[in-house]
C-alpha cells in the first residue's frame, strides 16, 4: 500500500507520515504538491492525502489535477481551516473523503485503508480489461494460478486442431466456457451450438439431435433439421453427455466414426462436418464399468481431454474472478460497484465455493445488488462473527485472525492440538477462538 502525503509543515508531515506507516502504508512524504507529481497519474496504485493551505499549488489546486488525470484515485483532503461549505465543495468536486483537524490518528488511518481498498479493486479492474483486451479469442477465462493457466495452454494448443474434445469437471467450473474458447480458437466458421442433454426429454432426443423427415413419427408434419446437422461447419457442445439415453449413444458412437448421419425415419447419409465437445460431470469411466455409459463411446470422446480445476483449487484467481463479475454485474444491474475490505476478501477466499465459479458468479450479483444483510453476508462469506460490512479495526482484526486459524486448521487436517501449536497459542484458548468464528474442528482431534 502507498500514499502520497503533501504537508508543507515538517512536524505535521512526520506525525502524519508515522500513522499512515503504522496503518501498513508506505508514504511518500512532500512538502508541496510541485514534489508530489511523479506519483500524481493513473498508474499510481495508492492514495493521496493533502492539505489544504500549502506554498505554490493548494491542496484544491491538487484534488482537481488528479480528478482530471484520474478520477478514480482517491483524494483525502486534511486542513485545519475548513468549514462545512468547504468539505461540501470538496467532496462535490471528487474528493474522497475530507478529513478536519484536530483529528484522531484512528480516522485518518481507517479513511486511508478504505481509500486504499478501493483503488485496489479499480486497478484490478484495469488490469482485468487489459488482459481481455490482450486476449480478445479468450474474453471469460479469468485467472492468473498454475491450474487455469494449464487450461489456457490446452486451448491454445488443441483450439486450432479439429480434435474432438471431452471436458470433465465438476458443476459451475466453467465447462461451456472453455467449449467455445476451444471454437472461437478453431476458426471454424459454422455455428457454436450447444446442448444440454440432461434437460432433453428422452422421447425427443433422437430427433433434436439428429433431425427427423416429415412423417417419420405422429407429430412429425414436416422436415427437421437437428442440432448435429445444424452445427454443419461449426462445433456442438454435448453437456451432461453422461444423460445421454444408451440407445442414441451407439448412434453418435457411428456419427462420431464416419462422420455421417441419418435423419430420423430417413435413409440418405448426410455428410458432417462439425467438431464434437462433450463435457461431463460425472466419471465416465467408472459410469461405463458399472453398464451405465458406453465405454466405446468414452474412449472415443476421451482421446483428447481436459479436467477443469474447482474454484477451491485456484483460490488465488478468486479476486479477479470477483472483480469481473461485480463489473459485469455492476453494469447489468445499472448500480455503483461495491467496495469491500481486504479482511472480506481473505475469508471470502477461504470458501469451499460448493459452486464453484458459478457460485462467485451469484455472490457477486449478491454484492451488487446490496441483498446480503448482515447474518446472510457471514453465511456468504463463509465464516460467522464478522459482518460483511465491517470497517472498524476491531472488526477488521478479527476477520484476519479467523482467517490465520482457519488456515492454520485446514493445514492441520482439522487436529486442535497440532494447529493450535503451529499458531503458538493454548488449546484451551484455539478452542475459545473456533466457537467464536464458528469454525469446526475435526472429532477426536486431541
Amino acid at each position: 500500500m502507498q500514499a502520497v502525503l503533501i504537508e508543507d509543515e515538517q512536524a505535521v508531515r512526520l506525525a502524519t507520515a508515522q500513522t499512515l506507516e503504522l496503518a501498513g502504508f508506505s508514504v511518500h512524504a512532500c512538502a508541496s504538491a510541485e514534489q508530489a507529481q511523479q506519483w500524481l497519474h493513473a498508474a499510481f496504485a495508492g492514495i493521496v492525502v493533502t492539505d489544504v493551505r500549502l506554498p505554490g499549488l493548494s491542496g484544491l489546486d491538487v484534488l482537481t489535477q488528479v480528478v482530471a488525470t484520474d478520477a478514480d484515485l482517491p483524494v483525502i483532503v486534511i486542513t485545519g481551516h475548513g468549514d462545512i461549505s468547504m468539505a461540501v465543495s470538496v467532496m462535490r468536486n471528487g474528493a474522497y473523503d475530507f478529513i478536519e483537524k484536530p483529528y484522531a490518528a484512528e480516522r485518518l488511518q481507517e479513511t486511508a485503508l478504505r481509500a486504499q481498498e478501493k483503488r485496489r479493486l479499480v486497478i484490478e479492474n484495469r488490469a482485468l480489461k487489459q488482459t481481455l483486451a490482450a486476449r480478445p479469442d479468450m474474453p471469460d477465462l479469468i485467472g492468473q494460478s498454475a491450474p487455469i493457466e494449464k487450461v489456457r495452454k490446452f486451448i491454445q494448443n488443441i483450439g486450432p486442431t479439429q480434435a474432438d474434445v471431452l471436458i470433465n469437471g465438476a458443476t459451475g467450473t466453467g465447462k461451456e466456457v472453455v467449449a467455445r474458447l476451444l471454437h472461437a480458437c478453431s476458426g471454424r466458421k459454422g455455428e457454436f451450438v450447444a446442448i444440454n442433454c440432461g434437460a432433453l426429454p428422452e422421447s425427443m432426443f433422437e430427433s433434436e439431435i439428429f433431425g427427423h423427415e416429415a412423417g417419420a413419427f405422429t407429430s412429425a408434419q414436416k422436415r427437421r433439421i437437428g442440432k448435429l446437422e445444424y452445427a454443419n461447419g461449426g462445433t456442438v457442445f454435448l453437456d451432461e453427455i453422461e444423460s445421454m439415453p444408451l440407445a442414441l449413444q451407439v448412434k453418435l458412437l457411428r456419427v462420431l466414426q464416419e462422420r455421417r448421419l441419418e435423419r430420423l425415419g430417413g435413409n440418405a447419409q448426410i455428410d458432417l462436418d462439425c467438431r464434437i465437445i462433450a463435457a461431463s460431470k460425472m466419471d465416465l469411466l467408472a459410469m461405463s464399468a458399472d453398464g451405465n455409459f458406453r465405454e466405446d463411446l468414452y474412449y472415443r470422446l476421451s482421446v483428447v481431454s481436459l479436467s477443469l480445476p474447482r474454484l477451491n483449487e485456484r483460490r488465488q484467481d478468486i479476486p479477479l474472478l470477483l472483480a469481473h463479475f461485480v463489473q459485469k454485474a455492476a453494469l447489468r444491474y445499472q448500480k455503483e460497484v461495491p467496495d469491500w475490505q481486504g479482511a472480506q476478501l481473505e475469508l471470502w477466499k477461504q470458501r469451499d465455493w460448493p459452486g464453484n465459479v458459478r457460485e462467485l458468479r451469484n455472490f457477486a450479483d449478491k454484492l451488487v445488488l446490496g441483498v446480503l444483510d448482515d447474518d446472510a453476508a457471514d453465511a456468504e462469506g463463509g465464516r460467522g462473527g464478522v459482518s460483511a460490512g465491517a470497517d472498524t479495526l476491531p472488526r477488521r482484526m478479527d476477520a484476519f485472525e479467523a482467517t490465520l486459524i482457519a488456515e492454520a486448521m485446514k493445514l492441520a487436517a482439522g487436529n486442535v492440538a497440532a494447529a493450535s501449536e503451529s499458531l503458538g497459542i493454548p488449546k484451551k484458548t484455539l478452542y475459545d477462538k473456533l466457537k467464536k468464528y464458528q469454525l469446526s474442528a475435526a472429532r477426536g482431534s486431541d
